[in-house]
């Protein structure tokens, strides 16, 4: 049984869906990553030991008990979550940060505190990854690893907006009927941005034909707005595709079992770089805040330009 929270976490996190717009998903992480840290800290005061912080009851912590947090605290508590509990550091990562977003809103937002602890507080460093992705001879391979059973045609329209719009997985999941306007698909991204992109033959004909070929036939399609739906005629929900695609990753003998929704999002948006789209357009296609986020793609060209350079014919001089 899940433990009640403090009113001020539950003011936090209202804040962050009806104001800040985050997922609900969002807004699950930052309730866990807060919860265990005020359980760290009322089990420091109580002498609990470590494997008994999960037990730790948080609801009666009070404004004077957090206005009492240090620096020195929270980077403990960040100590504790590598030591004791092997998080990594992009996990440690997410937690300073929803920690820094935690105090500035009790002291810029509710005026609860004087002082922020969290404003120095600095993140682990994270070692750049290249993203993985399939290139187009291994992404044709996907694609006809698509079974002809009774949802290929959803299947294999789900995978076209996949490879050719570069989607997230919660993206795909919402679209409704209404999305689609002529050659446009309406997408509601994080933050419950919007964005609109331009739909190509590919996702067109897909689509029209998972019109045409399966979604009549699919209980309860008529009284539902949602675009993709399962056989009982509800939603699809992001571990359902997530299923999907593994299956599909398997039916198509890769032998890649790191290829789910996001790497197909990745492989949209390498591919598409790799074939002229500059980046400006593919922060828009992916729906990114900032470029820098989808500057990570630029890395494909790596191996091809240290081979231009190989190649050049001053390099055969000695």
């Amino acid at each position: 049984m899940q433990q009640e929270i403090p009113r001020l976490l539950k003011d936090f996190l209202v804040y962050l869906t009806t104001i800040k717009g985050k997922s609900p998903r969002t807004r699950k992480e930052y309730e866990y990553d807060i919860s265990l840290f005020l359980r760290f800290i009322k089990s420091m005061d109580e002498d609990i030991p470590a494997n008994k912080i999960e037990e730790v009851n948080i609801k009666d912590i009070q404004i004077d008990r957090i206005r009492e947090v240090t620096l020195e605290d929270l980077y403990m508590f960040i100590e504790f979550c590598e030591v004791q509990r092997n998080n990594s550091a992009a996990t440690r990562a997410r937690k300073v940060a929803t920690l820094k977003s935690f105090f500035k809103y009790l002291k810029g937002k509710r005026k609860l505190l004087e002082d922020n602890p969290a404003d120095e507080l600095e993140s682990p460093k994270i070692g750049k990854k290249s993203p993985i992705y399939m290139n187009q001879v291994e992404a044709e391979q996907f694609i006809a690893g698509i079974k002809r059973n009774n949802h290929y045609y959803r299947n294999y329209c789900m995978i076209m907006l996949f490879l050719n719009l570069g989607l997230r997985v919660s993206e795909l999941c919402s679209l409704d009927l209404n999305s689609i306007h002529d050659r446009t698909l309406r997408i509601v991204g994080k933050g419950n941005k919007e964005r609109t992109v331009y739909l190509n033959n590919a996702c067109i004909n897909s689509i029209q034909m998972y019109f045409e070929k399966e979604r009549p036939t699919i209980q309860g399609a008529k009284d539902n707005n949602a675009l993709f739906l399962s056989q009982k005629g509800t939603r699809l929900t992001r571990q359902t595709v997530a299923k999907i695609v593994k299956k599909i990753n398997v039916d198509s003998g890769l032998k890649n079992d790191k290829i789910t929704p996001h790497k197909l999002r990745h492989s949209a948006a390498t591919i598409m770089y790799k074939h002229g789209a500059d980046i400006r357009s593919l922060q828009h296609i992916l729906g990114h805040t900032s470029v820098s986020t989808t500057q990570i793609y630029t890395h494909v060209e790596d191996k091809e330009i240290q081979q231009v350079l190989e190649s050049n014919p001053f390099n055969q001089i000695n």
